[in-house]
C-alpha cells in the first residue's frame, strides 16, 4: 500500500497522485501541466503507469491543472469510473470540451505554418470528441456521503470552498488487515470568500496531502481587498480609461460578478459598461446559478433577493461571439472587461491587451495566481514591453495585483486547517513552489514537529504501511 506523487510535486500544476492498494490502482486528479511552452509540452509525455491498469479516478475539482489530462487517460486505455462532485462534473463538461476545442485550433494554426515548410502535421493534444468521450466515465457524488468504490476502498468528498464543487477527498484504504486513511486537501478555498462555504474541517487521517500554493504569504483582509478594488474603479474613471481583468472563467469570474452586483451602487458601477467576454465564463456562470445547494448562507439570501440570480447586473453585457468581442475594442473609456485566460496565455484577453496595454489610462488588474513563464507573470513582474502575435507592445497601463482575491487559502488558512486534525498526522506538501512549501512546512512543524513532514519530488513514493496508524477506518 503506497502513494506515488506524479504531478504537482514541488510545482503548482499537473496534480496527479497514484495510490496502490493490493492489486487496485486509484488516481487522485489527472491534471494539465501549465506554464511555459516547455512546461506544457510535457503534457504529451506518456503516463508513468499503464492507464488500463487504473481502476478508478477521484477528482478533487474541475480546474484543468487537476482534470485536464483525463481525456488523455481515457485515450490511453482507462475504462474505469471518475468520481467527483456533481457540480464538478457539470463544470468539467464545459472545461474539457473547451480545452479540446483550443487544442484543435492551436494544432490547426501550427500546421498551417508547417505545411508551408513541408513538415509533417502535429496532432492536437486531444480533441473535443475525446473530451466528450472522457465525460462518459464521470460519476457524480454529493458532499459528505461515504461511498464504497471498490473492495477495501471508501471515499467521501467534503466541501473545499475553492470553486463550485471543489472537494477535500477522504480515502479509507484496507489491505490484508492494514487500514490507512488519506486526506487530500485538493485546493483549499480562501476563508470568507464570496458565494461558497469555507473549507470543511476534517479531524482524522494517517497522511494528509496538502496544497501549498500560498504557503509563504498572508492574504490581505477582505475589507482591504474590496477597498482596493473600489479605489481602482475611481482612479480609472477619473482618468477616462478602461479596466482589463484577466479572470479565470471558472470561479474568479463568478466571484467578481457576484461582488459587482453586491457593491453596484457604493462602487459607482452604474457609470461603467461591464463585459463578461468569455463564452466559457458565461456558460460556467449558468452552472453556478444552478447549484445553489453549495452556496453559503449570504449567497443563498442574495440569490433569493435578486430574482434567483446572484450574478445579475443592469449594465452587464455577456459577449459570446467573436464579433461582439471585437466590438468592445471600440470602447475607449468606461469599460470593465473580464476575459480569459486568467494568466494571459491565450483567449480574448490578449486581443484586449493589444488594444489597451500601451495606453497610460488603462488599468490592468490581476486577480489570480500567475505561473512562471506566462505572459501574466511577466507583466506582474514589471515587464515594460511584451510580444503579442510577434509584435512588440509597450506597457503603458497601470498594473495592479489584487492578491486578496485568491481562491486559495493563505499560509494561515492552510496551517489552521491542518491544525484541525487530531494527533498531528503525517503530512505531504504538494501543489506549491519550493519557497512556499518550505515556509508552510516550517509553520506546521511548530504544531507537530518536523518528523513526518514530506516534500516529495516527482515520482517519489510514501509506503503507507510505514506510517504510524492514527485514524483508523471510520
Amino acid at each position: 500500500m503506497d502513494i506515488q506523487f506524479l504531478g504537482a510535486a514541488r510545482e503548482v500544476t499537473g496534480s496527479c497522485f497514484l495510490i496502490r492498494v493490493g492489486r487496485k490502482r486509484i488516481l487522485v486528479d489527472c491534471g494539465l501541466i501549465q506554464g511555459s511552452p516547455e512546461d506544457e509540452e510535457r503534457n504529451r509525455d506518456s503516463f508513468p503507469f499503464a492507464a488500463d491498469r487504473i481502476d478508478a479516478v477521484v477528482l478533487t475539482h474541475a480546474h484543468l491543472d487537476h482534470s485536464g489530462r483525463l481525456p488523455l487517460l481515457v485515450q490511453a486505455g482507462f475504462r474505469g469510473p471518475i468520481y467527483t462532485h456533481r457540480a464538478s462534473r457539470d463544470l468539467c463538461r464545459i472545461m474539457l470540451k473547451d480545452a479540446g476545442n483550443l487544442n484543435e485550433r492551436e494544432a490547426e494554426a501550427v500546421n498551417r505554418k508547417r505545411r508551408r515548410r513541408r513538415l509533417d502535421p502535429v496532432e492536437p493534444l486531444y480533441t473535443v470528441k475525446e473530451a466528450q468521450r472522457a465525460m462518459r466515465r464521470f460519476r457524480g457524488l454529493d458532499y459528505d456521503e461515504i461511498r464504497r468504490i471498490m473492495p477495501g476502498v471508501h471515499v467521501r468528498l467534503r466541501d473545499a470552498g475553492h470553486i463550485l464543487g471543489s472537494a477535500i477527498v477522504e480515502l479509507w484504504l484496507e489491505e490484508d488487515g492494514l487500514a490507512r486513511k488519506l486526506v487530500f486537501s485538493g485546493d483549499l478555498g480562501h476563508h470568507g470568500s464570496p458565494i461558497l462555504r469555507d473549507p470543511s474541517p476534517v479531524e482524522e487521517a494517517d497522511l494528509v496531502i496538502l496544497e501549498s500554493t500560498y504557503g509563504d504569504r498572508l492574504h490581505r483582509s477582505w475589507e482591504a481587498t474590496w477597498g482596493e478594488m473600489a479605489e481602482i474603479f475611481r482612479e480609472a474613471r477619473s482618468e477616462a480609461g478602461n479596466i482589463l481583468i484577466p479572470a479565470f472563467a471558472v470561479g474568479r469570474s463568478q466571484e467578481l460578478l457576484y461582488t459587482f452586483a453586491k457593491h453596484h451602487r457604493d462602487w459607482g458601477l452604474d457609470d461603467w459598461s461591464i463585459f463578461l467576454d468569455s463564452p466559457m465564463a458565461i456558460e460556467t456562470t449558468q452552472v453556478y446559478a444552478r447549484h445553489k445547494e453549495v452556496y453559503d448562507p449570504e449567497a443563498v439570501k442574495r440569490s433569493q433577493e435578486n430574482g434567483g440570480n446572484p450574478f445579475a447586473l443592469p449594465n452587464l453585457q455577456m459577449t459570446r461571439t467573436p464579433r461582439q468581442s471585437m466590438g468592445i475594442n471600440r470602447v475607449r473609456s468606461g469599460a470593465i472587461i473580464l476575459a480569459g485566460s486568467g494568466m494571459c496565455t491565450g483567449g480574448r484577453i490578449k486581443h484586449h491587451l493589444k488594444h489597451n496595454l500601451w495606453r497610460d489610462e488603462t488599468h490592468l488588474v490581476f486577480v489570480g495566481y500567475q505561473a512562471h513563464g506566462t505572459l501574466g507573470r511577466r507583466l506582474v513582474d514589471g515587464a515594460r514591453e511584451v510580444e503579442l502575435w510577434g509584435e512588440p507592445v509597450k506597457v503603458g497601463a497601470r498594473i495592479h495585483t489584487v492578491g486578496g482575491l485568491s481562491a486559495h487559502a493563505d499560509s494561515e488558512g492552510l496551517r489552521r486547517w491542518y491544525a484541525g486534525f487530531t494527533r498531528g498526522p503525517a503530512l505531504a506538501l504538494v501543489h506549491g513552489e519550493e519557497t512556499p512549501m518550505e515556509v508552510l512546512g516550517d509553520r506546521i512543524a511548530e504544531l507537530r514537529g518536523r518528523q513526518g513532514i514530506f516534500r516529495p519530488g516527482n515520482g517519489e513514493r510514501i509506503d503507507l504501511a510505514e506510517l504510524p496508524e492514527r485514524a483508523g477506518t471510520g
